[in-house]
């Protein structure tokens, strides 16, 4: 079974029901609204229910079709942000000395931040070095 993702499952439940609100603010029918949008009905409706994301291309036709902002329908017009919204991306795919480099890294100024990619960039094996160790070491 395939791994659902929480933000991505969230995004499309919010989208679907802004846009069954606004669909039905506009006095429309799912068959209505999808021809308006170029979908399958089926499509549009699946949408509705939060099974799926629309494409791009597809969103900014829903939102001509409903003649509603991607912000309402995405959920950034609320006065309280959805939860999906307002938790940090998922990086569990970081070992955890990196996720706190990174946060560190996020504080410093450009001056810094240039310093620091100085540094980490020789620290980088070059192509004179063999496991981190120098082959031929110049004195220039």
């Amino acid at each position: 079974m395939p791994q659902r993702h929480k933000t991505r499952d969230a995004l499309s439940l919010q989208l679907g029901k802004a846009a069954r609100a606004a669909r039905a603010q506009a006095g429309l029918t799912q068959q209505e609204a999808a021809e308006r949008v170029g979908v399958a009905t089926e499509v549009y409706g699946r949408m509705e229910r939060g099974l799926l994301l629309p494409s791009l291309p597809t969103l900014l036709g829903v939102c001509r079709a409903l003649r509603v902002d991607a912000n309402a329908l995405l959920g950034f017009s609320f006065t309280k942000a959805p939860v999906w919204l307002t938790q940090p991306p998922a990086i569990d795919s970081e070992p955890p000395a990196v996720r706190r480099l990174l946060r560190t890294v996020r504080r410093l100024r450009p001056r810094q931040l240039h310093a620091l990619s100085t540094v980490a960039n020789a620290m980088l094996p070059s192509p004179e070095t063999r496991d981190g160790c120098d082959v031929g070491q110049s004195t220039d």
